[in-house]
């Protein structure tokens, strides 16, 4: 087959709307959750399983219902978003501002770009005295230490963005004389925008599994205190219920991020929305 007769076969064949495939994959993506808690649940009824240390899914779901109910899941799960987005908004733009320094400009990134990158290797949880020292062991110190977390994704997504951009894109600004301003405007930041929001969502993940150490080094309210709670008691099903609730929170929590920065990505003409 030729190429121009393939063309005409994919511009005759009718494609399925993306939104459309997109929807259809996603319900899909329930089937092996949905279908290994039913086997789970089937096997501790059956007594084929113990069910205490891994309690089944009837079991967690009364407890999430109790704990939706009295209004303590809410409780937890307010304080943990506000924690998360504090955090992130602190983080991301911290990241954003020096990731653009240092990808744009040669000589921050010799002076900065060694102290950061020795800093991303220092573990998360070895923040924490350090921040208890500075800030006390109230809000401050844990919305510093998600803070930390989101920074640096963000700002090796920005930089590595900057530095990546094609020289014949900038090229092209400069056959058609653009500034210094349109060339940032029309040119640069399209440019950077899809590494900068793929960045932010990893920033975001990571400030999930933060926002947990440092809500577990003195907090009275919020998902991972549930976390530890559940542990003392030694009850699991609570510890589950905690897990769940930061999944939920997590997915939630990414897919409004997902949706506020798709409109800027209108642009793009991607091949998977094709396939």
């Amino acid at each position: 087959m030729s190429a121009l007769e393939i063309e005409r076969a994919v511009a005759g064949r009718t494609p399925v709307a993306p939104a459309r495939a997109s929807r259809r994959f996603g319900l899909a993506g329930w089937l092996l959750p949905i279908a290994l808690a039913a086997l789970w649940e089937m096997l501790v009824r059956a007594g084929i399983a113990n069910g205490r240390l891994m309690p089944p899914p009837s079991v967690v779901g009364k407890t999430l219902w109790s704990l939706a109910a009295s209004g303590e899941l809410l409780t937890h799960a307010n304080a943990t978003l506000w924690r998360v987005a504090a955090g992130f908004g602190l983080g991301a733009g911290a990241g954003t501002l020096l990731g653009a320094l240092t990808g744009a400009l040669p000589v921050a990134r010799g002076l900065l770009d060694p102290t950061l990158q020795a800093l991303r290797s220092i573990p998360s949880i070895a923040w924490v005295p350090l921040f208890i020292l500075w800030f006390g062991i109230f809000e401050a110190s844990k919305v510093a230490l998600i803070a930390v977390g989101v920074f640096f994704p963000v700002y090796l997504g920005v930089a590595a963005a900057i530095q990546d951009i094609d020289r014949k894109i900038i090229e092209v600004g400069r056959v058609f004389r653009l500034g210094r301003l349109a060339m940032i405007r029309r040119v640069m930041l399209p440019a950077i925008l899809p590494a900068w929001f793929t960045a932010l969502r990893s920033g975001l993940g990571l400030g999930f599994m933060f926002v947990v150490a440092a809500e577990i080094m003195g907090a009275s309210e919020g998902l991972g205190y549930l976390l530890v709670d559940g542990q003392q008691l030694g009850r699991p099903d609570s510890i589950i219920a905690a897990i769940i609730s930061f999944a939920v929170l997590g997915k939630l929590a990414d897919g409004l991020l997902l949706a506020i920065t798709r409109p800027f990505l209108a642009w793009q003409d991607l091949g998977r929305d094709k396939l």
